[in-house]
């Protein structure tokens, strides 16, 4: 389920899998090169020092070998229940956005043995609107349940 307006955008997806399980797969690098990115997309490089002032970077790339690369900085760290980070284009197909931040929460919700995972991306940059983020976020959820599920 996703709703946004002008400036933010909510993603919620049930997990089926326990809140810890889910936070790791979203802070270890070695999950999250499985299951980063929408669609067909694969993450061959991802880096996390988990950390408030910590830096992340992950790559993505196509079939066909076209990469984009998001990066940013942990501002809140409260595992296994939320992050806050910053997000730059590093490099994509989008408009270039330099140095223009943007910000994610991600809530990690307890649900006996499920997850409910509630992003929240917000403050994008000129050129940038929700509507660009919508399908990342609904395909790359539903990449980290069947990732999660297949164990």
């Amino acid at each position: 389920m996703s709703d946004n307006s002008d400036d933010a955008l909510t993603v919620t997806r049930t997990i089926d899998a326990p809140v810890e399980t889910v936070f790791a797969a979203w802070t270890t690098p070695e999950t999250l090169r499985q299951w980063w990115g929408p669609g067909d997309f694969t993450c061959p490089e991802a880096t996390v020092d988990l950390r408030p002032g910590g830096h992340y970077r992950l790559v993505m790339q196509t079939k066909g070998g076209m990469t984009m690369v998001v990066s940013g900085t942990y501002r809140e760290v409260v595992a296994p229940k939320r992050l806050v980070y910053t997000w730059r284009w590093e490099s994509g197909p989008l408009p270039p956005a330099g140095a223009a931040e943007s910000e994610v929460t991600v809530e990690f919700r307890d649900d006996e043995d499920r997850t409910q995972v509630v992003v929240t991306h917000r403050a994008f940059p000129v050129g940038h609107g929700p509507d660009t983020y919508r399908v990342g976020w609904d395909q790359g959820l539903e990449k980290l349940d069947r990732t999660l599920i297949a164990g």
